[in-house]
């Protein structure tokens, strides 16, 4: 409390320094009321020992129009890349537009095909019916940090959308915390021209974010609900095992044909931006102000993507990989989406595949298993275990005790049963040798011999019976 008091004391006697000085008539002779009135042309030959004096500590007042030409001077960096300055009530900020035509190409597929595909996204929220390719807005941020706190700033807002014949994409920027409200004031007047929200993760980051800024702003979104168009979780449906990494700069080069050159990582942003901020040349950031344009071309690509192949039409739009896993993950996906056509042919493709490992066997036979198509589960649960051969694969041993199960329960074949049943049990014995053996191992092992047991039983009891 004491150095709160001590700093608004100085504070009021620097105020009170700032006042005009007083006359010195006023202090030591009569007051100012006893001085004489003169006209207006006698006034410059009055004493100037009782004309009251200017303050010559404080500046000429200046207009506003002059304050916003200062304010608004641009380093000369910033037209190197097109970024210019845009003023509203609430400030100013920096923006950089770019219009790309509809048959702009990034990667495998132009952006106007946008108009086409986006109906097919109408599964993501199918009571709103297909989506117009105009009333999606792309987002995509570049933050100060990790995480949704109120310590990470989004410095960069970037957005694209469809308007007439081209692809838009606006790029705000900040450069100090006091522009971030004028930023936000913007954004919010566009989000409610818009249905949907497309982005990347941003269900987790990048929404929540924005919604954390506009609060700490005190923007209200006037309960502005977006429905979500966030293509992480499709993503990691499909490619969670067939490709090294779900991160988008990994999937644009190898699913959608995307290659960047001189790419400034994503994760170096936060550090341009900071080296912006200590030495004010906005060079460094032009590589940010590229890396985010990027991002939201290949997040309107990958929306066309999905967009095809929820319109079944993938076959006919580009040539699909012919790996057994993502065949079956996709087939997997669309049907969860309430697709059945596209499907079975990935599915057949997949029971096709020579080179076809156990894994997604195992998965599409799960997913037979429990829709009760047991004929082509049984044919997977075998083809699996063909598949594997020497090897004692786990999966393997999941195999044997689903045809156990299946021979025991359903077709009440014992001998059949068994003969799995202890088929799993020896790969079992045999995969722990050469691992560490925990709890989780040795129940296994013990409802298998369980299992062993049971239908030894089973057959004995037939046999006295027969």
């Amino acid at each position: 409390m004491s150095g709160l008091r001590d700093r608004m004391n100085r504070l009021r006697a620097s105020a009170a320094g700032m006042q005009p000085a007083q006359p010195a008539s006023v202090v030591h002779s009569a007051s100012v009321d006893a001085l004489p009135i003169l006209p207006d042309h006698e006034a410059d030959s009055y004493p100037t020992d009782i004309q009251p004096m200017k303050s010559t500590h404080l500046a000429e007042p200046t207009s506003l129009s002059e304050e916003a030409d200062n304010e608004e001077q641009l380093h000369p960096g910033w037209s190197a890349f097109g970024v210019t300055v845009c003023r509203n009530e609430a400030g100013s900020y920096l923006i950089r537009r770019t219009l790309y035509p509809l048959d702009h190409r990034h990667g495998t597929h132009a952006v106007g095909e946008l108009r086409e595909a986006a109906a097919g996204l109408s599964p993501f929220h199918p009571a709103a019916g297909d989506p117009a390719p105009e009333s999606i807005l792309y987002l995509d941020l570049e933050t100060t940090g990790l995480g949704v706190g109120t310590g990470n700033v989004p410095f960069m807002i970037g957005i694209g959308y469809l308007s007439g014949n081209s692809f838009v994409v606006e790029q705000t920027l900040i450069r100090h915390p006091a522009e971030e409200f004028a930023m936000l004031s913007d954004l919010q007047k566009k989000l409610r021209n818009y249905t949907y929200l497309a982005t990347y993760n941003g269900k987790t980051f990048d929404w929540p974010l924005v919604q954390n800024r506009m609060i700490m702003n005190a923007i209200r979104l006037k309960d502005w609900s977006p429905l979500h168009l966030d293509f992480l979780h499709p993503s990691r449906s499909i490619w969670r095992n067939t490709l090294a990494s779900c991160r988008l700069s990994h999937i644009e080069e190898e699913r959608l044909g995307i290659t960047r050159t001189d790419d400034v990582p994503g994760s170096l942003a936060p550090q341009l931006y900071f080296q912006y901020l200590s030495d004010g040349d906005p060079a460094p950031l032009e590589g940010v102000f590229r890396h985010n344009e990027s991002d939201l071309l290949s997040l309107a690509c990958l929306s066309i993507r999905f967009g095809w192949l929820l319109q079944e039409q993938i076959f006919r739009r580009i040539p699909y990989p012919e790996e057994a896993e993502e065949l079956v993950r996709t087939g997997l996906w669309l049907n969860r989406m309430g697709m059945n056509g596209l499907p079975e042919t990935l599915y057949d493709r997949a029971i096709r595949h020579e080179k076809a490992a156990p894994s997604p066997l195992l998965m599409l036979a799960a997913s037979d298993k429990k829709a009760g198509n047991w004929e082509r589960a049984v044919l997977l649960w075998q083809k699996a275990i063909v598949q594997a051969g020497a090897q004692f694969h786990e999966d393997v041993i999941e195999a044997c005790i689903e045809l156990a199960m299946y021979y025991e329960h359903r077709t009440k074949e014992l001998e059949s049963a068994l003969a799995f049943a202890l088929r799993a049990l020896e790969r079992h014995e045999r995969l722990t040798l050469f691992g560490q053996r925990n709890r989780k191992h040795q129940s296994d092992q013990d409802s298998l011999r369980n299992r062993a047991a049971r239908l030894r039983r089973k057959l004995d009891r037939r046999g006295i019976e027969s």
